[in-house]
Formats: C-alpha cells, structure tokens, sequence
C-alpha cells in the first residue's frame, strides 16, 4: 500500500471518528473539530479547557490536526497555531506527547507501550493533549523556558498562560457557545447522566475498541 495517496480504508475510520466527535449527544464538550476544505485527513481543532483548576481554563486554543494516508496504522500530527506556552509544546506548535510517536522512534526515548498504535483513536490523542496541558511532562521539555518557569517559578508561568488564554479567546469562531466547567458540560450533552457522578476516569478512556479496525485492512 502506498502511503502517498489515500485509501479508502483511512478515510472510512476517520470519518467514523469525525461523526463521533461532532455529534452533539456524543461529543466531547473540551473540542470543536471542523474539516478543513471538507478534507477528512485535514481537520481544524479547538481546545477548550474547561477544568478551573487548568492555568489554561477559559482559553480556546486553535490547532491542527493531520492524517497520514495509512492512518490508523501511522499516527496523527497536532499543532497549535499558533503555539503555546507550554513545556510539551514546541515553538512553532508541534506537541511533545508520546502518544503521537512512532513504536520504536528511538528519538523518543520513550517505551513502546506508550506510544502509538492502531488501536488508538483521535479521542484518545485530543483526551491526551487536554490532560497535558494541565500536567505537563517536565522530563521531556519541547519548550525549556516554559519547562523552567513551571518548576521555578510558578507564578510567572501563569501570568504568561492567563495571556495567552485571554489572547485566545479572540479565536472563538462567531455563534460558537463556549462550554461550561468540565461536569456541567458534560451533563448538558448526556442528559441520562444528571443523578451520575462523572468518574474522574472518563477523561482519560477512549470509546475505541481493537474490534472497530478488524474490518479495514488492505
């Protein structure tokens, strides 16, 4: 299989994803995902942060994400645009997260069990860079000053990031309703959960199962 050009396997899986992620009743309220010239491998990503307790709480962080032709068996690259200041986050965008990385990128310095594979989904990648955010990985800075400000000095880095998130903010397209805090939001769009308690670890679970990428093999 060619990786150049794209096949029809990839764009059924991501367009499965897409559905999933801009489904009013399903979606995910931390994300507002469009296609990019109506292109599956391209899409257009805004973080919203909606944890108080986040430094980025309130922003709403445009990014971009790509697909590469044999997606799922490759991963997705994510970038801000434009960057953050942030520890894992480089200078032009691209995120330092393992999940990201390649099994076997020995440029990674991390185990494979950790990185990316075909089972994984965009919702694990998108859930992944919001826990980022918020706790970032210090032993594996892309941003060394943002890295240094983080551990000394704490204060500072939050006044740069409350910059930043009232900077962004500036991107919220028009119309666009912002999300309440991260329960409340969550509520709002799966109504049977009003008498549940929101397990922390819903946030961190993907709905994606190894059965959904039996079928699309080459």
């Amino acid at each position: 299989m060619s990786h150049s050009t794209p096949n029809s396997s990839s764009a059924a899986i991501l367009m499965k994803q897409y559905r999933e992620l801009t489904n009013p009743k399903k979606a995910i309220p931390s994300f507002h995902i469009q296609l990019i010239d109506d292109d599956i491998y391209h899409w257009s990503v805004g973080v919203m942060i909606l944890s108080e307790d986040s430094p980025y709480h309130g922003g709403y962080f445009k990014a971009k994400m790509d697909f590469p032709y044999d997606y799922p068996f490759s991963p997705p690259t994510f970038r801000f645009t434009p960057a953050i200041f942030h520890p894992n986050v480089y200078r032009d965008g691209n995120t330092c997260i393992s999940i990201l990385h390649r099994p076997g990128d020995v440029t990674s310095g991390e185990p494979d069990r950790e990185t990316w594979n075909p089972v994984q989904s965009v919702e694990s990648v998108l859930i992944s860079i919001v826990s980022l955010l918020s706790d970032p990985n210090i032993n594996s800075p892309a941003n060394i000053d943002a890295a240094v400000a983080w551990r000394k000095d704490r204060d500072t880095y939050n006044r740069q990031v409350a910059e930043e998130v009232a900077a962004s903010r500036k991107n919220i397209p028009p119309g666009f309703k912002m999300p309440e805090a991260t329960e409340k939001a969550y509520v709002a769009t799966h109504p049977e959960a009003k008498e549940e308690v929101v397990d922390d670890d819903f946030w961190y679970e993907s709905n994606q199962s190894d059965d959904d990428y039996e079928n699309y093999s080459d």
